[in-house]
């Protein structure tokens, strides 16, 4: 009988042992596991999203509201539609908020920049589904030294 409730112990003290593994696991590669309940969504169209990638942060003043959860590509226009998971504790950016695809530092890794636009009694709040159309795609380092050594040249 004690060494069945050994065998009980150990193996309480390993799942436990799992459950923190796991815990840690999910902590490190940033990812939350939480029902869809708590988000609502957002499109963006970009001319460009460089090295954009799903997961990328949404920020408005260094702050995470949302991240990306999917880029894909529209058929008809062939340009990138990214596809925006806000969280619901920011819900109130007017329609007339612009988007940005900026980099951490001068080789990081990119988000998305929120910029809130103005409000005024005709604006309307951004809601679920609604698209934001003021968008900057990001900035190519190849494209712009390029256009420094050409206009060297010149």
């Amino acid at each position: 009988m004690l060494t069945r409730k050994i065998e009980v112990l150990v193996g309480l003290f390993l799942l436990s042992g799992l459950a923190a593994f796991l815990i840690l696991v999910f902590n490190v590669a940033n990812v939350e596991v939480k029902s869809g309940a708590n988000h609502y969504t957002l499109y963006a169209k970009f001319s460009n999203v460089g090295g954009l990638k799903v997961r990328s942060p949404v920020k408005v003043g260094g702050v995470v509201v949302g991240r990306v959860s999917a880029i894909t590509l529209d058929p008809n226009e062939l340009i990138p539609v990214v596809k925006l998971s806000m969280d619901k504790h920011f819900d109130q950016f007017p329609e007339t908020s612009s988007l940005s695809i900026l980099t951490s530092g001068l080789l990081g890794e990119q988000f998305l920049g929120l910029t809130p636009g103005f409000m005024d009694d005709d604006i309307a709040m951004l809601v679920d589904g609604d698209r934001i159309d003021d968008t900057h795609s990001a900035l190519v380092l190849e494209e712009l030294i390029g256009q420094f050594l050409y206009s060297v040249k010149d």
